[in-house]
């Protein structure tokens, strides 16, 4: 591509955009993140992509919606990135599997499944999708702070939302079927649409990436006849993301790593 001014799908210069990015799925939410930081303030709107850049403990940051799934998460990661950003945490919902995992709950993902396509346009199959260690173990502290139910482990990344959950209806039930069978046996937390994109994309960039999720549903519990109540609030993992972000500040500031002009 030529070269622009602007990145071309975000709208936005380095002179925007913070070291330290969040990323939400839905533009809406957007707002709730920013409300959180100070001096918060609405930087572009293009697409999916809605940024509000403002400050967490003196830094920069930036919150920035990546709209439904790999493909433009990925963009979002890469055109941050190209305005400097080199850390980033992935704040949004997710289906529970594991049978412990109720609505409200947050999940903490400690690795994920590369059920999508966006990851090997980065990295070979053989390549794990898992998130930086010290992201994610700030986002653990800051949700047990916070005193919300927290779930660590895998989570399954998928590119179909009717797939996990009209999956009868495919050519290819058989597989999804199996598939879905294999991450419930093997005690997997929970399914989402952008992680293992996140986490690979950040492993080819040299970046940073951790995730956590609000629960809105187990199928699973369902299934089981165990009581449970649709939670759509998202606001407990929006807090634990910019939680688990200032305690990140802190460990950076303490390692005196490079901040972000």
């Amino acid at each position: 591509m030529q070269k622009m001014e602007k990145q071309f799908h975000l709208h936005c210069t380095p002179e925007d955009i913070g070291r330290y990015c969040i990323l939400p799925g839905d533009p809406g939410r957007v707002p709730a993140v920013a409300a959180l930081l100070e001096d918060a303030h609405p930087v572009a709107y293009n697409r999916e992509f809605n940024l509000w850049t403002g400050t967490l403990l003196g830094e920069k940051v930036t919150a920035c919606s990546t709209g439904i799934g790999g493909p433009s998460a990925a963009i979002a990661m890469e055109e941050l990135h190209a305005c400097g950003a080199d850390t980033f945490i992935r704040t949004g919902t997710c289906g529970g599997i594991a049978l412990e995992v109720k609505s409200g709950d947050i999940v903490a993902a400690t690795g994920s499944i590369r059920f999508e396509h966006t990851s090997l346009e980065y990295a070979p199959i053989e390549f794990p999708a898992v998130p930086d260690f010290e992201v994610t173990a700030c986002l653990a502290e800051a949700a047990r702070a916070l005193g919300y139910p927290l779930h660590l482990g895998v989570v399954q990344c998928k590119d179909s939302f009717y797939g996990q959950h009209s999956p009868k209806k495919s050519p290819v039930s058989y597989e999804l079927l199996q598939k879905w069978e294999s991450w419930k046996r093997l005690g997997v937390k929970a399914s989402e649409m952008e992680s293992a994109a996140l986490f690979v994309v950040a492993a080819a960039l040299g970046c940073r990436c951790g995730a956590c999720f609000h629960v809105i549903w187990n199928q699973e519990r369902e299934a089981a006849g165990l009581d449970q109540d649709m939670s759509e609030d998202t606001s407990r993992a929006v807090k634990v993301a910019v939680e688990g972000l200032k305690r990140l500040i802190e460990a950076d500031r303490k390692a005196g790593c490079r901040t972000k002009g």
